[in-house]
């Protein structure tokens, strides 16, 4: 199956704030790609009319993603904290629907990098926390025909969802047309068995996916079985993009958060054209 390919604007930027978006998205679309990633990191950064009129002239299809900072959280915080992270959420929600973007992607459960103990007993009433807060978004996310992507992350960055089975226990009843899994090669290859499998389990909940190498690099030529995990995409008939995410090193937040320590190639417009050509390759689409 010929996918869409995109990128994420974090492999340049964070955060991507409206002076820059229309900079960004040419060298997106000069690179060849189909498809971008925007974070809105918080709300503000990207408004509607200036996002929709860069990807007009660009002709790039849009995906969201929302970045859970510190101070976001959904389980385990005060009524106060939670409300703020909802409306935060609906922000997101909102610039997808405005933009025309189908999706809106990451992991909104917790703060990224908070982790703490918990039993078996803990553990399920975590989850019922979580779906009894975040229900009120999937409702928002439905009225506009915006479907929500929840990423598993692996442990060094949440205790609370690190594998497909643990989001599909924890979100229940909830999945449905307005709530599905956003999966990522990067977090798979550290808390799965297998991706492929892993992808084949997510099945028809599977909303949106995100690639990148096993080093949080460019895709290709890594320890991935890319061909085993684009089998199983097709097994499961995802027709949606395949996203890179990777990010630049001379950021401080995005960074840290990320755990990006070093260059992950001479330079990041190389990482996002070695990447692209990969998975042209890989996905039997032409090369430009």
């Amino acid at each position: 199956m010929i996918r869409p390919i995109g990128v994420n604007t974090w492999v340049w930027t964070s955060p991507l704030r409206d002076v820059q978006t229309r900079k960004v998205l040419d060298r997106v679309a000069a690179l060849g790609f189909d498809a971008v990633e925007l974070p809105l990191e918080q709300p503000g950064d990207l408004t509607v009319a200036t996002t929709r009129a860069a990807l007009e002239e660009t002709g790039l299809a849009a995906y969201v993603v929302g970045a859970m900072a510190p101070g976001r959280d959904l389980v385990e915080a005060d009524a106060a904290t939670v409300a703020a992270t909802q409306d935060y959420l609906r922000e997101c929600i909102d610039l997808a629907h405005g933009i025309g973007a189908p999706a809106v992607c990451g992991p909104f459960y917790a703060a990224t990098g908070r982790v703490w103990r918990m039993s078996p007993q803990q553990r399920d009433t975590a989850y019922a926390q979580w779906r009894d807060n975040l229900a009120p978004v999937v409702e928002h996310a439905a009225a506009a025909g915006v479907a929500i992507g929840i990423e598993p992350l692996n442990r060094y960055e949440t205790s609370l969802v690190n594998t497909v089975d643990q989001a599909l226990e924890g979100l229940a009843e909830l999945l449905g047309p307005s709530l599905g899994l956003a999966l990522d090669t990067y977090h798979l290859g550290i808390e799965e068995r297998d991706s492929a499998d892993a992808v084949r389990r997510a099945g028809e909940h599977l909303v949106h996916v995100q690639v990148c190498g096993n080093d949080r690099g460019a895709p290709g030529g890594d320890q991935t079985d890319w061909v085993a995990l684009v089998r199983a995409l097709d097994e499961v008939g995802y027709a949606g993009p395949l996203d890179i995410e990777s990010f630049t090193a001379d950021n401080d937040t995005i960074a840290t958060a990320a755990s990006i320590w070093r260059p992950l190639a001479p330079t990041q417009d190389a990482l996002a054209a070695d990447g692209l050509a990969f998975l042209r390759s890989l996905t039997g689409g032409d090369d430009a």
